[in-house]
This record gives structure tokens, C-alpha cells and sequence, in this order.
């Protein structure tokens, strides 16, 4: 098993653990330290409750970015059988930020849509950091029609940045094709489950972030803008993203307590990496249940509830 990265703000942790592994190497020498063993797991547990019941909301975008976090793929892989990719846009090329294609849950039939990005340099660059160009909005608009056409519910995994701000993006009609996903998306006549896993960043969030139900995991955020650019706005500087991310109010709870997401799915103590497995169960079961609720309803309704979500946010009374 790879060893776990530690993010800064979990120095504690680290330390504990590394004498936690000294302790466990004398006592398979022979020296009697069971007693200092128990202790160091008892500290330790309880350093990790202290640590991860408190946290900031910069220190849940640090998790959310951290580089053993599963992407879309891993999720696909784990939760899914007999997956089959497609490519391309019909139009200009296949974008490799944006990943989907056909896919069983239990046996039954999702059309799976999501950004992909790399665990490596040459994969980060491959699929261009997560960051869409318009070419894969249109991909991911054509397969979510493919499962309108066969009747499929759509699942879309939300990872990205942002969608790619560069200028042959922008030549493209990188606008238009977010644009065209918000309209037709609102109008599918198939169920539609959005689950961020990641980084929810502006509108290359939510070019694919239109559903039924929107879900965050637990320690991942959905913002119009990242910290950092928010804090070199505002402060010309990005020494501020802390205070920009409080004020941002971009967590998965802040997100809830709003009214701009459907729920929050729990990860594991310190982050969806620590325990791969127990994260895609949870996601599975989730689409599962959030499947059979959706399916009780016509698609009329389900198009008017829609609506109705998208259009009453942001509205309010003094």
C-alpha cells in the first residue's frame, strides 16, 4: 500500500504515526513496548478526532486536492461493471479532461460522465488538469442525449478547477457550450444524480452540475471562483485564500445550509483517500437510492422540480 501524503495541518498526525511505526519495529525485535504501543494508537485516534471535527474550510479544499484523492476513473472502477467509453464530440475531437460512456450498477444501465485528472505529471497534462475545453461539454452533452434517447438515468462526477480559460477555449465557444449544457441539461427527461468528488470550480462545474440531486462529498467545494483567485482579486495577493475561503462559504456543509445542494456523502476520517473502498460503497449505495426515488416520478415532474430548484436560487426576502 502507497503511504499516505499529510497535508500540513496534519503534522500531528504524521509524527504520531511515525512513532507509532518505531514502536511497532522494537516490538517485533523482541522488546517488550506493547503498553507504549496501545497508548501511541489511543493518542493517535484521538489527535485524528480533534484534527478532522474542527476543520477550517481551506483545510477541506486541501483535502479536496489532495494527490492519492480518487478521480472519476477509480470511482468508475470501483462502482461499476462492464464500463464502455466514448469518445468524442462529432465535431472537433475527444476532449481527455472529460470522460463517459455506458456503464452497470447492479445490474443496471447509467450513462457515467466526468472530469478526469491525472495522478502524475504526463497524466496531469494528458487530461489537461480536469480543465474542459468546449469540445468535451459537447461531448458530455451528446452521451447525456445518447441516454435520454435509451431511456438511462445520467450520473456525472464533478472534479475540475474550472473549465480551461485559454484563448482557442474561448474561439471554440467555450461559453456557448456551458450555456447549451445548462439549457439542456434542465430539460433531460432522464434522471440526473451530480456528485462532486473534488473541486467544484465555477461554471466547468457547473457545465455538468445541472441534476435532479446534487451531492458533495464530504470534504470537497463548489464555488463561482477558487480561493486563491478570489483572494488575488480582492487582495491582490494570494495570501488571503484563507479568509477567502470562510467567506466564500464553499464547503459541502455551507453548501447544504443554503439550499444549493440535495445532501452531503460522508467520507472517511481524514478524507475520501484514506479509505478508497468505504468512498465508492458510500457513492454506490447513494446513486442506488437516489435512483429508485427518481424513478418513482415522471419525467414531467422531474423536469418541473428541476426547475423549480435552479430557479428559486439566489431569491430571497429581507
Amino acid at each position: 500500500m502507497t503511504d499516505i501524503e499529510y497535508l500540513d495541518f496534519e503534522k500531528p498526525i504524521e509524527d504520531l504515526m511515525h512513532n507509532l511505526k518505531q514502536a511497532e519495529q522494537l516490538g517485533r525485535e523482541g522488546i517488550e513496548i506493547n503498553q507504549t504501543i496501545t497508548d501511541l494508537k489511543k493518542k493517535l485516534e484521538e489527535k485524528k478526532k480533534e484534527i478532522y471535527a474542527d476543520l477550517s474550510a481551506w483545510q477541506r479544499v486541501q483535502i479536496s486536492r489532495h494527490p492519492q484523492r480518487p478521480y472519476t476513473l477509480e470511482y468508475i472502477e470501483a462502482i461499476t461493471d462492464d464500463f464502455i467509453e466514448l469518445h468524442g464530440d462529432r465535431s472537433v475531437k475527444d476532449d481527455k479532461a472529460m470522460i463517459g460512456g455506458w456503464a452497470k450498477i447492479n445490474g443496471k444501465t447509467f450513462m457515467v460522465i466526468g472530469q478526469q485528472k491525472g495522478k502524475n505529471t504526463k497524466m496531469r497534462q494528458h487530461r489537461n488538469f480536469g480543465m474542459a475545453n468546449p469540445e468535451g461539454y459537447r461531448k458530455a452533452l451528446r452521451l447525456m442525449k445518447m441516454a435520454e434517447k435509451f431511456n438511462r438515468p445520467v450520473i456525472t462526477f464533478i472534479d475540475t478547477p474550472g473549465a480551461y480559460p485559454g484563448l482557442e477555449a474561448e474561439e471554440r465557444g467555450q461559453g456557448e457550450a456551458i450555456a447549451r449544457n445548462l439549457i439542456e441539461m434542465i430539460q433531460l427527461k432522464v434522471p440526473i444524480i451530480c456528485i462532486i468528488i473534488g473541486e467544484g470550480a465555477s461554471g466547468g462545474a457547473l457545465g455538468i452540475g445541472i441534476g435532479d440531486k446534487v451531492m458533495m462529498l464530504e470534504n470537497t467545494w463548489y464555488s463561482v471562483i477558487s480561493p486563491e483567485s478570489c483572494s488575488s482579486i480582492l487582495w491582490r495577493s494570494w495570501d488571503y485564500k484563507e479568509q477567502a475561503a470562510d467567506a466564500l462559504k464553499l464547503t459541502s456543509h455551507d453548501m447544504l445550509k443554503n439550499g444549493l445542494i440535495d445532501g452531503i456523502i460522508n467520507e472517511p476520517l481524514g478524507g475520501a483517500h484514506r479509505d478508497a473502498h468505504f468512498m465508492s460503497n458510500e457513492i454506490k449505495q447513494s446513486i442506488l437510492s437516489l435512483t429508485k426515488e427518481l424513478e418513482t416520478k415522471t419525467a414531467e415532474k422531474r423536469i418541473k422540480e428541476r426547475i423549480d430548484k435552479f430557479g428559486n436560487m439566489g431569491v430571497f426576502k429581507e
